[in-house]
């Protein structure tokens, strides 16, 4: 097994990102950006404080953060138990799928839980099967980091946690400047209105609800797009409507012109952890439309309007309702100023800060 370890510091920190890679959606997401500023400030903390960050990933991704790190790759037998070439102080797993165990005699754990959307929907005896597995996770947790209070409420509940728990909420990039390319058959300016939703389309996703409001508003057009996934695809194989575009595998290019011209952003997710595409939405000031449930409310707040059923007419009503609230003047900077709010810099300072506490360090 091939590592690469900075030499030793007086404290040594393991940021976990587990089997997570490109192409995962959120949760690599989170990793990524955390693992990018946390290597930013790798050098400084070195010189002043002693510590030294290593990643534990897979090992095709070795090095992909810089030189200002170490690499710890995974390996299988780490599942049953995981021996390190030097002692780590903290032991950081930035999600709960994570399983591998962290390193023999590290001083302190920490895990961050996106969420506990497995208790929605699911058959009795896969709740009892994952509570079963976090349970057992957090046993030899010390911190538990969750990124909305709905997840730390689900972690208290239902998992009995009780000891100590931080909220830092992710934060979602902004895609305002980025270069913008049409979706395949649009103009650069769109002649007519569209509604858009984003994501990969699964049944937790509830696209079904936006396939029955585009077949009750013929008038309107509606422009899925998200990763090709097996569930995108056969919705797109299989259902047809004259005003229903899919657009599967679209680049930041394409998606940053669908977030620029569209009429409203439709999300209307049965469980979230916490939601960026609506937040990435909101980044250009948009009405964005969310389902009442799990997470949504929490993120979107008065910036967006909400679905309390998936009724069509009902759906439309909300839509409505919503567009015709948004031509009020100073509301689209209302929902950009919300937007703002969820920062990458300021997530991965909190986690710093947290870091520095469970190391026993000064506060910086």
């Amino acid at each position: 097994m091939t590592m690469s370890l900075l030499p030793p510091a007086r404290h040594e920190v393991l940021v976990s990102l587990g089997r997570s890679a490109p192409g995962d959606g959120g949760i690599f997401e989170f990793s990524s950006q955390l693992a990018r500023r946390i290597a930013q400030a790798a050098p400084a903390w070195r010189e002043t404080l002693g510590v030294g960050f290593t990643f534990h990933l897979r090992p095709e991704l070795q090095g992909l953060f810089g030189e200002t790190v170490g690499y710890l790759p995974l390996h299988a037998l780490q599942r049953l138990v995981h021996l390190t070439p030097r002692p780590f102080a903290l032991w950081h797993s930035t999600h709960q799928m994570n399983k591998y165990r962290p390193p023999a005699g590290c001083t302190r754990q920490l895990v961050t839980i996106h969420d506990l959307n497995y208790l929605y929907g699911r058959p009795h005896f896969s709740v009892w099967r994952h509570n079963r597995r976090l349970r057992s996770l957090l046993r030899n947790t010390d911190h538990v980091a969750t990124v909305s209070q709905h997840s730390a409420g689900d972690v208290q509940r239902h998992l009995g946690w009780t000891g100590p728990l931080e909220v830092i909420y992710n934060g979602a990039c902004s895609f305002v400047e980025a270069m913008r390319r049409p979706l395949p058959g649009w103009d650069e300016y769109p002649r007519a209105p569209f509604l858009f939703h984003l994501s990969r389309m699964s049944p937790s996703k509830n696209p079904q609800a936006i396939i029955g409001l585009a077949r009750l508003w013929p008038e309107m057009t509606f422009v899925l797009c998200g990763p090709p996934s097996d569930d995108a695809k056969k919705l797109r194989d299989t259902v047809k409507l004259p005003n229903l575009q899919f657009h599967l595998g679209i680049d930041d290019a394409q998606k940053a012109w669908a977030y620029a011209h569209c009429t409203g952003f439709l999300f209307p997710s049965l469980t979230e952890g916490f939601g960026m595409p609506p937040i990435e939405a909101m980044h250009f000031g948009k009405p964005v439309f969310l389902a009442r449930r799990t997470c949504l409310p929490e993120i979107g707040g008065d910036a967006a309007d909400y679905f309390d059923d998936f009724d069509p007419a009902a759906m439309k009503q909300v839509v409505e309702r919503g567009l015709a609230r948004y031509q009020a003047p100073g509301r689209a900077d209302a929902i950009r100023a919300h937007a703002a709010q969820f920062d990458w810099d300021r997530a991965a300072a909190a986690y710093l800060a947290l870091y520095r506490r469970l190391l026993g360090l000064p506060p910086g």
